[in-house]
């Protein structure tokens, strides 16, 4: 058994609305039993509303650290892919979400911390030192992401090219990505609707990609992204 390793939780001292939007969020008792709650609510709502199918779990790492990847066209798409994983690391995986709008107020930045357990990617303002901080803190605590390296909900439902902060995150590391593809999440929900519809939703999840003999520089991120984006094109191209 590890070590007991006492120490206080990074952002103690900040107000509620500063720590929702903090990148060193940490949970305590209150927010890791919100988290449970919220987890079974949602796994229950895509379920039931979504008749969500989900193929290829087994893949899933069963600890920290790792990213899940995938498509983005829907703000349903995290919490599919949260829902799908175990309920003892609900607490321990969080959503990259974009600061601008699920944090730029402090109504939502208190609700997405509390409901999705998200982290703010800024995505007007981002610069290394923030990928740098998360890179870190996947590594050192250690943690989950779930990741859209689009960068951006598609508006189309087609799936666009990924960015290079993925690479950014991952090069040189031993933390796996998992590819996953999303289907009928942007029927359900696309941009500009005001409530979910009731699609039934898929979720295939791939095997996990290795990048830790790649080197971190800027050939090594574009062969993170690349790799990474052929792998969710690849199960989106095959049979459910």
């Amino acid at each position: 058994m590890d070590p007991w390793n006492y120490k206080p939780a990074a952002g103690l001292e900040l107000p509620p609305v500063e720590l929702a939007r903090s990148l060193q969020r940490e949970s305590g008792l209150a927010s890791d039993f919100w988290h449970h709650v919220c987890h079974r609510l949602s796994r229950v709502y895509f379920r039931l509303y979504h008749r969500m199918h989900v193929e290829g779990a087994e893949h899933l790492p069963k600890e920290p650290p790792f990213i899940l990847i995938a498509n983005h066209s829907s703000h349903l798409d995290a919490l599919a892919l949260a829902s799908a994983l175990p309920r003892r690391l609900c607490g321990r995986v969080f959503p990259v979400a974009a600061g601008d709008v699920f944090f730029e107020t402090p109504v939502t930045s208190i609700a997405s911390a509390l409901i999705l357990n998200a982290l703010p990617m800024w995505r007007k303002r981002c610069g290394p030192h923030a990928l740098a901080e998360l890179r870190a803190r996947l590594i050192g605590e250690p943690c989950g992401f779930i990741l859209f390296p689009e960068g951006t909900r598609s508006r189309d439902g087609q799936m666009q090219a990924f960015k290079a902060g993925l690479g950014m995150l991952i090069a040189g590391t031993a933390v796996p990505i998992v590819p996953c593809h999303l289907t009928k999440t942007f029927e359900a929900f696309p941009p500009g609707a005001r409530l979910p519809r009731p699609r039934k939703i898929q979720l295939k999840i791939g095997p996990p990609l290795h990048f830790d003999a790649v080197p971190n520089a800027r050939e090594g991120w574009q062969q993170v992204v690349s790799e990474a984006e052929a792998a969710v094109r690849r199960l989106a191209a095959e049979p459910l």
